[in-house]
Formats: C-alpha cells, sequence, structure tokens
C-alpha cells in the first residue's frame, strides 16, 4: 500500500510539473524567432502588411520574426508550407483572398483552408477600384453597364491573373449585371494597368493605390471602389453599391492564421499582441500608404466565420465564371 501510494504521488508530481513546464512555456511564448510564410513574391502588398506586422511584433516580443516568401502555385506553395508546420505557435500565415478562392478554382489542393488552420485574425483590408480608359464614353458606373449592353461582347477588362480578386471583382459585375465583358489575364497588375493606360484594353479592376497617380493626372478615370464604405486613399469615389449596385462588394483582405492544433493560449496571446500592434500609429501608415486599412476581427471565431463565408461567395462566382486553374 505504501509503495502504490509513493508511485501514486510520483506520478502525480511528475503531471503537476509537466503541467506546470507547459503552461510556462506557453506563458513565455514566444522563446525563439517566429517565421510569417507569405505566399507571394516581395514587394506587393501581402509582403508589405507582414513586414510591417513582423516588425512590430519583434518589438513587443524581442525575438526576431523572419518573413519567407514562399512564392508560385497560385499562392498555394505558400499556404501548403504553412498547413504542414508544426503547430507550436513558431510558423505563421499570412493570408490573402487567394486562401478562399483557390478551395474552388482549383480541382485538388494539398491543404483545406478551414480544417488545417487555426485562424487567428484579420489585420487589414483594402479595396479594388473599377477604372477605364477615358476615351469610354462611361463616366459612371450606369454608364458603363448601358454602354457595355449595347455592346456586348465587345469590351474587354484586365486583371492581374485569374482567379485574382480582381478577375473575381470582374466576373461578379457580370453575373449580377448581365453584361458580356472579355477578360484578360495579365501575370501582374503593372501588366495589366500598362495597357489600360495605352488603351489596349477599355477597362480594368485594380488595387486603388497603384493608380492615385493616373487619376489625379486624369489619364484614367474612376468609377467606382468594390468595397462595402469609400476608401480613405479617395474618399470622394463612391462604392458600387452608392453607384447603383447594390449588394456588390468585393473586399481585399489580409489575416494571420497558424497551422491546426496550436494551443489556444498561443492563439490568444497572438490575437491580442496583433490587436495592439494594429493601432501602432507606424503600422496604420504604413498600410495606408498602400491603401490599405488596418482591421482586426472581434475574435479568431470571427475570423473564422468570415473565412467560411468568403469561401462560399467565391465558390458561387467561380462556378458561374467557368474559372479554372491547375
Amino acid at each position: 500500500m505504501k509503495s502504490f501510494t509513493a508511485t501514486a504521488r510520483i506520478v502525480a508530481a511528475g503531471m503537476l510539473a509537466a503541467f506546470v513546464g507547459v503552461a510556462a512555456a506557453q506563458q513565455a511564448y514566444p522563446v525563439k524567432p517566429v517565421r510569417i510564410i507569405v505566399p507571394v513574391g516581395a514587394g506587393g502588398a501581402t509582403d508589405i502588411v507582414a513586414r510591417a506586422l513582423g516588425q512590430l511584433l519583434a518589438s513587443t516580443w524581442t525575438q526576431q520574426v523572419v518573413v519567407e516568401n514562399r512564392a508560385g502555385g497560385g499562392s498555394n506553395i505558400g499556404f501548403e508550407a504553412a498547413a504542414k508546420a508544426a503547430a507550436d505557435g513558431y510558423t505563421l500565415l499570412l493570408a490573402q483572398p487567394a486562401f478562399t478562392v483557390n478551395v474552388s478554382l482549383y480541382k485538388k489542393l494539398a491543404y483545406d483552408p478551414i480544417r488545417d488552420f487555426s485562424a487567428v485574425t484579420l489585420v487589414g483590408t483594402g479595396a479594388n477600384v473599377l477604372v477605364v480608359h477615358p476615351s469610354l464614353p462611361a463616366h459612371t458606373l450606369k454608364d458603363l453597364i448601358a454602354f457595355a449592353k449595347s455592346k456586348p461582347g465587345q469590351l474587354s477588362f484586365a486583371s492581374s491573373g485569374n482567379g485574382t480578386t480582381p478577375h473575381l471583382s470582374g466576373e461578379l459585375l457580370k453575373s449580377m449585371t448581365g453584361i458580356e465583358i472579355q477578360h484578360i489575364p495579365y501575370k501582374g497588375a503593372a501588366q495589366s494597368a500598362s495597357d489600360l493606360l495605352g488603351g489596349h484594353v477599355e477597362m480594368a479592376f485594380v488595387s486603388l493605390a497603384s493608380v492615385v497617380p493616373q487619376l489625379k493626372a486624369k489619364k484614367l478615370r474612376a468609377l467606382a471602389v468594390t468595397s462595402a464604405k469609400r476608401s480613405t486613399v479617395m474618399p470622394d469615389l463612391p462604392t458600387f453599391a452608392e453607384a447603383g449596385l447594390p449588394g456588390y462588394e468585393v473586399t481585399g483582405w489580409f489575416g494571420v492564421l497558424a497551422p491546426a492544433g496550436t494551443p489556444r493560449e498561443i492563439i490568444d496571446r497572438l490575437y491580442a499582441d496583433i490587436a495592439a500592434a494594429l493601432v501602432h500609429p507606424e503600422f496604420v501608415q504604413t498600410l495606408a500608404a498602400s491603401g490599405i486599412e488596418a482591421e482586426k476581427s472581434d475574435s479568431p471565431e470571427a475570423f473564422t466565420a468570415f473565412l467560411r463565408a468568403e469561401i462560399g461567395k467565391w465558390a458561387k462566382v467561380v462556378k458561374a465564371s467557368g474559372a479554372r486553374a491547375e
């Protein structure tokens, strides 16, 4: 009996020590460098957001935060790498809309955007804008829709590639209005903007921040922003809903996720520290320069709900458009 009691005490003591050790480790998180995977190349908006966030988190944690660009495969290479990383809080993903679009755009993926990830929070949102070449006789969204209906199939719109939010912004416009316009995909926003300026395409969906100089110089004409509210970059521009198409909304977004199974204590710590970073003036200004507004989710669960809603929304648009990627 004494032997059994002694053994039980040893086991209990061991379990308590293990519990205390795990709790201490979680409380001390992070105790080593943290990696943020960016699923696109350096220099773009996603990369800018990740580096600005990483710099503030490194200061908060007094630990190095390394941004790792894993571009390719329509962002799927980076998404898969994050999904397969250890669920210990030391690998994070800075996701963008492709995260919720690719599940419908690709026939088969090596990851599931909901099952294989633990959502943390939104970090920022941004608007695309519908711009037209000045030669097009359309000064409002209603003008454009009427003109496109008078010339079915004769107008074209540019985007930065198949499956991108600019592409799907155009597909959503088509499905909601019944207009017939041809999609011209490019290998990036710079090429699509260049051909629009040259008059090779009549219209394009692009990030608002990227065309402000051309708009001010009247080399392009903006009709409406795709977001639910007006952009602080050019607040005089109406939303699609204000311009006559209620229910239309395409919001670019950026958010942080961790591999599924990451301890809840770490998710909560990440949420709190990221939320604090989002109100830092330097971070807010850095994002604003790229036309992005810092914004957090109400909770990790709210971010998960947002992702589910986006997946459902784009599944319908992708199906209607017939767009596929391999």
